[in-house]
């Protein structure tokens, strides 16, 4: 068997780079997981129903879509430093208007400059992974990202959870102390960042280099501005591979989504069980996929990523349609859920290096922020469609129309592989071996 590649042959800056984007991914995730936990708090604080949460979740995943492209623009063409500092400070700094939001109409805002804030953490993390680690070992770099993102999406249901259980606390609290510790790590990863990783790691990969000078030196004008955008728009429909994954991604984050948000509803509404146990059974998903997502990025890097893919959507479709029945004890529903964290997880790195291996040198932040808006277009859509549906259709039609998403993700899939391939050549390169 081949030898994987031990700390000693990852070298030092790579390590670090890995481990700060992997830490702004957690901070980013707790994030993006705020409300699922405490849906039922905040219906009954807000007066609001699920359907009308769902559009506040709705909300951060419309902004959150809408300035993916702003973003990774500013991530090809200046400072990456800057890029994932500025797209930290103000989801940090959106987290504590949610907290201290008095009416529904605040807590929207928080949640619309939240989405905003995430935006960026995207178009700037993939580019910095790849500027600072080989290609052999990128599927790896990115699932170190998404074991730790995962550990982000986990730690919200378990940490809201003890802190209002805590006298005298409510969920205000709990979510400014998840906002506070954002805001130390933000501080603390900026310093690492400009301290110890060379600026040609952070610096951009500009093909175009006169339009960064025009900028910086205040020259550009309206038309040059106009120039840059057609050229944007041109480069985009230029990459039929790339359209086809972020499809992809609408489609399998519209599952996904669907299935975080109202986990905690169907085990509590549907299974009969806690609050505490629905939460921690959400938790326990994203912990499982935190492994699952390693194992994940190994075999993308060893083999062919188009199966990983394949078999990760169709398990998902298999066990949520187990818990759509209804009919499993409430244990066996809690197992189904967990195996659903954990297969969910595996085609996450493989996708990532297959936009990575479709993906020139310069354009790294506008294809990976053009495949999460399809991640975040699905994030928006999910929350209202589903909390709407569950009110209308209840929870087993729902889980049902989840997994008929998460098979149209399959098909998705072999059509995009079949159309424009998995971006590698196996039968060349063999597994991955040790350099």
């Amino acid at each position: 068997m081949d030898r994987l590649p031990s700390l000693a042959d990852v070298p030092r800056e790579t390590a670090v780079v890995v481990g700060l984007v992997g830490g702004a991914e957690f901070v980013n995730h707790t994030y993006l997981v705020l409300f699922p936990p405490i849906l039922g708090i905040l219906s009954a604080e807000f007066d609001a129903s699920l359907a009308l949460l769902g559009v506040a979740m709705g909300v951060q995943g419309f902004t959150n879509t809408a300035f993916q492209l702003p973003w990774g623009y500013l991530s090809d063409n200046y400072d990456r430093r800057l890029t994932l500092g500025l797209s930290l400070g103000l989801a940090t700094a959106s987290v504590f208007v949610v907290a201290a939001a008095p009416t529904f109409e605040i807590l929207l805002v928080g949640q619309a400059l939240l989405g905003i804030g995430i935006a960026g953490h995207h178009p700037v993390h993939f580019p910095l992974l790849a500027a600072a680690s080989p290609e052999r070992h990128r599927g790896r770099a990115f699932s170190i990202r998404a074991f730790l993102g995962n550990l982000g999406f986990a730690a919200p249901p378990v940490a809201l959870t003890a802190v209002i259980a805590l006298p005298g606390l409510t969920w205000r609290h709990a979510v400014g102390l998840v906002g506070a510790f954002g805001a130390v790590y933000a501080v603390s990863m900026l310093f690492v960042l400009y301290r110890y990783v060379d600026p040609a790691v952070t610096a951009p990969d500009v093909d175009d280099a006169e339009d960064a000078h025009e900028s910086a030196d205040g020259e550009r004008t309206l038309g040059a501005i106009r120039a840059a955008a057609r050229r944007e728009v041109r480069a985009i429909l230029g990459s039929p591979a790339i359209l086809a994954l972020a499809v992809l991604a609408l489609v399998v984050s519209t599952a996904s989504w669907g299935i975080t948000s109202y986990a905690a509803v169907l085990l509590q509404d549907g299974y009969g069980v806690g609050l505490d146990v629905a939460n921690l059974t959400l938790s326990a998903m994203f912990a499982v996929g935190a492994v699952m997502v390693l194992v994940g990025g190994d075999l993308s890097d060893r083999f062919s990523p188009g199966p990983v893919i394949v078999a990760s959507y169709g398990a998902v479709v298999v066990f949520v349609a187990l818990v759509a029945t209804m009919t499993l004890p409430p244990l066996a529903a809690v197992a189904c859920l967990l195996v659903v964290g954990g297969v969910r997880s595996l085609g996450g790195p493989a996708r990532s290096k297959l936009a990575d291996a479709v993906s020139a040198r310069s354009d790294l932040g506008r294809n990976f922020a053009l495949i999460t808006v399809g991640i975040m277009t699905g994030s928006s859509i999910a929350p209202p469609v589903f909390g709407a549906l569950i009110e209308n259709r209840g929870l087993g039609a729902t889980f049902w129309a989840i997994a008929a998403v998460a098979a149209l993700g399959v098909g998705v899939t072999l059509f995009v592989l079949r159309r424009h391939g998995d971006g590698t050549d196996p039968a060349a390169a063999g597994p991955v071996e040790a350099e």
